[in-house]
């Protein structure tokens, strides 16, 4: 089972992190990897259960991931990825949570996964996850708070 974590301090305000991150199928309005998502039938944006369908936009396919829970009081939502996309994962399932820093006006971002790699490259996946999905994407959170991005 590979553990991929990362943490780092965004210099935005906690609340406003949140309002963007807990918007399920908002992904593509800061994270460089996805494009094109969308709420599949059955659940509304936000609810658990809905699962955002999205493309990579590498243009390697797409991934489908559902909202397994969300938590507005402890700002933190956990999904799983759905099977059958691009990527060789198996049982995938990873949470985030971000936390007010009291002393300024920042806040306290973690992402985590637990998962297989269904192609054994255990390493290359752990890494890949970690630095470029998990931290590539904290990176893009909070560029996307400047001000010619908003």
């Amino acid at each position: 089972m590979i553990k991929a974590y990362s943490s780092t301090i965004i210099a935005v305000p906690v609340d406003q992190v949140w309002i963007r991150v807990r918007d399920f199928n908002g992904l593509p309005n800061w994270h460089p990897a996805a494009t094109n998502s969308r709420i599949e039938e059955g659940h509304a944006n936000g609810e658990v259960g809905c699962v955002r369908n999205f493309a990579l936009a590498d243009g390697s396919g797409r991934i489908r991931e559902t909202l397994l829970s969300i938590s507005n009081t402890d700002r933190s939502l956990t999904y799983d990825m759905q099977p059958g996309g691009p990527l060789p994962f198996v049982n995938y399932v990873a949470k985030m949570k971000f936390s007010e820093i009291t002393d300024r006006r920042e806040t306290f971002a973690e992402w985590w996964a637990e998962f297989e790699a269904g192609d054994g490259q255990t390493e290359h996946w752990h890494q890949f996850v970690a630095k470029d999905v998990f931290l590539g994407g904290f990176a893009a959170l909070e560029k996307s708070f400047e001000p010619r991005n908003l």
